[in-house]
């Protein structure tokens, strides 16, 4: 009879490659680290005591460590036995302006101040198992350095964003120098996945997850009473116009046989008053985009197409898009290399090739610069219908401590086969 994994992690058989096993109290203390983050969760750029704890760790290891990147990102580096490559992991720290409902002995009660309004504070996208996870791979790295070549541990502030007015996150590390010194030749990244049963693993070659762009649309009127409608040109009415524009791009001029598109509207701000038909209005929203060229597409299309819906109304319409996390973009080599040590520590059939998805994730800067791999592991309890897990960036986010240890384990042996087979 085939003994479920639970059983051989009891038993503290669970080996990454080359034969290391991953103990139970290492286990446990990645546990423990994991509920520690959770109950005290910080926000972007306010990593200051998740920072002191990883950086306490890594020095208590004997691993070479630098504090203060990019305002309280972490940087271990840990050399093998012998010289040889060097490849980068990343775990992101920062939890969330989100008030937590899971009834956990370690729920976050934290509140904090989030643009100007309280708020409860949370670990809703699972930043605190990445944490835990890799600094249980230092320790065990640590511990097992019979490898060629160097480890870099990237603890990254605001993966979330930085605050208004504030710079942060990936693109900061990297300007501060973080892929130097050493260079770095290869990233590697994982984020855990509510959606995903705990011991599958979900993976793309080329674009895993898609661009992020901001646009603000600035409509501008004539205002008159609610009553007298054709005295005015109406702001509302020409947004409502600009909004269902908007889908043509998605629906006309979008390859959407090539890669998926998104724009969407998510704030619309007009008038104070029942009776006043306003001026102004404003429109905020979101492109995402898998594909390079289909972002300027809908970019230049949009520019086109906002103002002249307003013209033909009457009025007038400004268009400003910001650019915000690049494609993230799985270098097809280095998938192909990765792919083999994860079918054969969680066996093939647990490793599953899926369809890109429209969130972003600022992991991709670092795979601007150099070749980067980014995979989903699974934390939905096997007892839960991958469907009706509570979805990332809500109060009922919930990720099963039984996920922690395979990301460990999948994580120490994606280091050790990249570092042996690339002298």
């Amino acid at each position: 009879m085939k003994k479920p994994l639970f059983y051989l992690f009891s038993l503290g058989l669970v080996f990454t490659a080359w034969g290391q096993a991953i103990s139970p109290a290492l286990n446990q203390k990645v546990i423990q680290w994991r509920k520690e983050i959770h109950q005290n969760p910080e926000l972007s750029n306010r990593e200051f005591n998740t920072a002191k704890k990883v950086a306490s760790h890594m020095r208590s290891l004997g691993i070479e460590v630098k504090t203060g990147i990019a305002h309280t990102g972490v940087v271990g580096i840990l050399k093998g036995k012998r010289p040889g490559k060097v490849i980068a992991l990343r775990a992101d720290m920062d939890a969330l302006p989100v008030t937590e409902r899971n009834d956990l002995p370690y729920r976050s009660n934290v509140r904090a101040k989030y643009n100007g309004k309280e708020t409860g504070v949370m670990h809703a996208c699972g930043h605190d198992t990445h944490v835990a996870i890799l600094m249980g791979v230092a320790e065990h790295l640590a511990k097992n350095n019979d490898f060629a070549g160097t480890v870099k541990f990237i603890f990254q502030p605001a993966e979330e964003g930085a605050p208004q007015g504030e710079e942060g996150g990936a693109d900061l590390m990297i300007e501060e120098g973080v892929l130097e010194h050493p260079k770095v030749d290869a990233i590697i990244g994982l984020h855990i996945n509510s959606g995903t049963h705990v011991g599958k693993v979900r993976y793309r070659p080329k674009g895993i997850m898609a661009s992020s762009q901001r646009f603000v649309i600035d409509v501008k009127g004539k205002q008159a009473h609610g009553s007298a409608p054709w005295m005015s040109v109406d702001p509302v009415v020409i947004a409502a116009q600009i909004i269902n524009g908007l889908q043509t791009i998605i629906s006309r001029n979008a390859e959407l046989t090539k890669e998926a598109a998104v724009i969407s509207v998510g704030s619309i701000h007009a008038g104070i008053r029942f009776n006043i038909i306003p001026e102004t209005a404003q429109m905020i929203g979101t492109i995402r985009t898998l594909d390079a060229n289909m972002k300027e597409v809908i970019r230049e299309r949009m520019k086109s197409l906002v103002p002249a819906i307003a013209q033909a109304y009457g009025g007038e319409a400004t268009v400003d898009i910001q650019d915000g996390a690049p494609i993230t973009y799985n270098d097809p080599e280095l998938t192909a290399q990765m792919v083999p040590t994860l079918e054969r520590v969680l066996g093939k059939e647990n490793v599953e090739l899926v369809n890109a998805v429209t969130g972003a994730e600022d992991f991709s800067y670092f795979q601007k610069e150099i070749p980067g791999f980014y995979f989903f592991l699974g934390g939905t309890p096997p007892e839960v219908e991958e469907s009706d897990a509570p979805s990332h960036h809500t109060p009922d986010f919930y990720i099963d401590n039984n996920a922690l240890i395979h990301g460990v384990k999948v994580m120490s042996a994606l280091i050790r086969d990249y570092l042996n087979s690339t002298k």
